[in-house]
């Protein structure tokens, strides 16, 4: 017997080695388990079964979709896409049907049409508003916040739907909130215009007011903000007593600034920008936001 025919077995294990060895370690010659060799036989012949069956091979071809072959059941994800995106498309061509034929008051009865709005148009915020008034519609210094309760030209769905629709003091043929704040700077002194921005300042933070002040609010700026100070929203004339701030945060100096030189904003029209369907679906969206009147 020559030594090739010599089979060496592990001393511990009692099994054949292969005769490798490395670092003292020899392998043994273990058949695979024949659990794990049908498991093998079995993926494989899935794999064949899914080539046959789903698109599993690239091609050149601009025939086939995304060129790929389509496989025996013709299907494709991106043909499952498209067939998804005509359903939820469908879908919403029939909640927009239903939307056009009803009213405000009608909508917010209706909880499905009402979430499909709000929907609608929160979308159209982001894409349209977010700029000015912040992804979160909270705005910022010049640009109202949209969250709270405060309303200067009106928080009804009519009155929001006609603020988007003509705007703020723009040249819209059909727009009429033109009111702006006058300077005072003529008609006040230093002084007076100091008495006053410390009334206003003294108002909204609930403090103890001076009679000077007080007077000279009602001479020059009940008019428009009203005896109690709660504004004018036909005019567009905040209310000077909720802490609510559109060009400062209530600083006396920017007051006073506001009386010498206002600042009167303004917002474009968006009706030759967005239809109708758009805008109504932002009105409902900015309402439901700060729980509008």
């Amino acid at each position: 017997m020559t030594n090739k025919e010599i089979k060496e077995i592990d001393s511990i294990t009692g099994v054949e080695t292969t005769g490798h060895e490395w670092d003292g370690l020899k392998e043994l010659n273990n058949p695979l388990p024949r659990w794990w060799l049908w498991v093998f036989i079995a993926t494989c012949l899935w794999a064949v079964g899914y080539w046959v069956i789903y698109p599993a091979w690239p091609t050149l071809s601009d025939n086939s979709e995304r060129g790929g072959t389509r496989g025996v059941l013709n299907w494709t994800q991106y043909k499952e896409l498209v067939e998804q995106q005509e359903f939820i498309k469908n879908i919403q061509n029939e909640n927009l049907l239903i939307f056009q034929s009803k009213t405000f008051e009608e909508i917010t009865n209706d909880p499905k049409i009402y979430m499909f709005a709000v929907a609608g148009g929160k979308a159209a915020f982001k894409n349209n508003c977010s700029t000015c008034h912040g992804v979160g519609a909270d705005g910022k210094i010049g640009y109202p916040n949209l969250n709270d309760d405060d309303w200067i030209w009106g928080g009804s769905l009519q009155s929001i739907y006609e603020t988007i629709k003509y705007g703020i003091r723009t040249d819209h043929e059909d727009g009429y909130r033109l009111t702006e704040m006058p300077s005072f700077s003529d008609d006040l002194n230093k002084n007076q215009i100091n008495e006053i921005a410390q009334f206003i300042s003294q108002l909204s933070n609930k403090k103890s007011f001076s009679i000077k002040g007080s007077s000279l609010y009602q001479d020059y700026c009940s008019g428009c903000h009203d005896e109690s100070a709660k504004g004018n929203k036909e005019i567009g004339a905040p209310n000077l007593i909720d802490s609510i701030w559109l060009h400062s945060n209530g600083e006396i100096e920017k007051i006073e600034s506001q009386i010498i030189q206002p600042k009167n904003a303004v917002m474009p029209s968006w009706d030759q920008r967005l239809n109708e369907d758009t805008i109504r679906q932002l009105t409902l969206y900015i309402h439901s936001l700060g729980g509008g009147e």
